[in-house]
């Protein structure tokens, strides 16, 4: 069984020629599955060490998201770009077969080339259940896809990734490059169209342009040309055209769960609403033959005991994540509308709630207080952003500055007008430190 990163590098290294391995896709994004957090018992080795939490090698420091985003600066860095070819060539080019491949000693057992074996031909049971065998455990040489040497990965443009870039520490007040100018910026010339006239509550970026709706409105995937609409003194709910108050539609139904405060859209016709009731509700949303539009409850969500005040929701993960003036926050399985995990009381009503669609990590906001939790619920990091007086967080979102996201930016902003820009320290994973030079710039831009 797997448990050692360690012991697992010296058998397929040094110690086992047979053993051949490779690292599967989790091994680059999900940390969470070098941790036994369901306690199974999985017995234990000769020796006596009972098995659990996989070993990491020391510089990881114990830490499974330390281990996952060093390992995957590493994946992104200069030399694995500049030697990316190669693997290819191994795998699926034309060191796979033949003299290319006995010279790089890339030789398997017949069994293991798909090519090779028929089994179909193959009449004696024993030799086909020992083929069967040897593919179930070792698994199977893919097809060729290249004849000629693959060409190297044209690195142009990545951002570097070794001693003098971000797989070691970085200074505290350091941004990525593609941050680091965010002083620079200045405000556009040319407005953005359609302005809302009232405060603006969603913002969505489109190969079109930028829209913008204003607060209590948000706009539906993925032709973002739908409007829905809350916060009216019926209680009932709207669909509207953009930029259009035609072919406006009232929905009734969400009014029997009492004032809706909060609503997102994860997918096309799935709207989640959440209000005064403390339930969140999931609602289906489809079109008649004659073109009206019907919204369905599909199911209702009981977990909280005060109004829910902020939602968010990820498509990529299947989750949404509510946030109550009870304190609590929850996270539910979008897709079999059931919760997941309760994440413990914060110190204040939770204010704002993010996904990070990279990793699955939640922040939340509450008063001051800015806490991140990955996605099963487990506490990662917390800290108090130290508002100025009178002030409380009051959004948050997560910065993809790349797609693994190796310093975790969070951007915070304050009912006093200001923006902070925080990093999760991958060595100590209880501290969250404020970037200073994105503190009062960011505010300014």
């Amino acid at each position: 069984m797997f448990h050692s990163l360690s012991s697992t590098w010296d058998s397929a290294s040094r110690q086992n020629m047979t053993d051949v391995r490779e690292l599967i896709p989790e091994f680059f994004y999900l940390p969470e599955f070098l941790t036994n957090c369901n306690q199974f018992v999985f017995g234990s080795l000769q020796d006596g060490t009972l098995l659990g939490d996989v070993q990491l090698p020391p510089w990881a420091e114990g830490s499974p998201h330390r281990f996952i985003s060093m390992n995957r600066q590493a994946l992104e860095s200069d030399y694995v770009s500049a030697h990316l070819h190669h693997w290819i060539d191994l795998i699926f080019g034309h060191k796979q077969h033949g003299p290319a491949a006995v010279k790089a000693v890339n030789v398997f057992h017949p069994y293991f080339y798909g090519d090779q074996v028929r089994l179909d031909s193959i009449s004696d049971p024993l030799t086909k259940n020992t083929i069967l065998g040897f593919v179930s455990n070792f698994g199977q040489i893919p097809k060729q896809l290249f004849s000629k040497p693959h060409p190297a990965r044209n690195a142009l443009g990545k951002h570097p990734v070794g001693r003098d870039g971000l797989l070691f520490s970085v200074p505290a007040g350091l941004l990525p490059p593609s941050l680091s100018s965010l002083h620079n910026l200045k405000l556009s010339p040319v407005p953005v169209r359609d302005t809302p006239p009232g405060p603006v509550g969603q913002i969505v970026c489109t190969d079109k342009g930028i829209l913008t709706v204003e607060k209590n409105k948000i706009l539906l995937p993925p032709l973002w040309n739908k409007v829905f609409c809350w916060g009216f003194d019926d209680f009932t709910c709207s669909l509207e055209g953009y930029g259009s108050d035609k072919g406006i539609t009232t929905f009734e139904a969400p009014a029997e769960w009492g004032t809706c405060l909060c609503a997102v859209c994860p997918m096309p016709m799935t709207l989640i609403t959440a209000g005064s009731s403390s339930v969140v509700c999931a609602w289906e949303l489809s079109m008649a033959s004659d073109g009206a539009a019907q919204l369905r409850l599909k199911k209702p969500l009981y977990g909280h005991c005060g109004a829910v005040t902020c939602l968010a929701a990820s498509a990529s993960y299947g989750i949404v994540v509510s946030g109550s003036a009870d304190r609590s926050g929850i996270i539910w399985d979008l897709h079999r509308l059931t919760r997941l995990a309760r994440l413990p009381a914060h110190p204040a009503c939770l204010s704002a709630v993010a996904i990070n669609d990279s990793t699955g990590d939640i922040a939340c906001c509450a008063g001051t207080a800015l806490s991140l939790w990955n996605i099963s619920g487990k506490p990662l990091a917390k800290l108090d952003s130290a508002c100025r007086s009178g002030s409380t967080l009051s959004c948050c979102c997560f910065l993809a500055v790349t797609d693994w996201d190796v310093l975790g930016l969070i951007a915070t902003g304050d009912t006093g007008g200001h923006v902070q820009v925080w990093k999760l320290e991958t060595a100590s994973p209880q501290r969250l430190d404020s970037s200073s030079d994105s503190q009062g710039s960011l505010g300014k831009t």
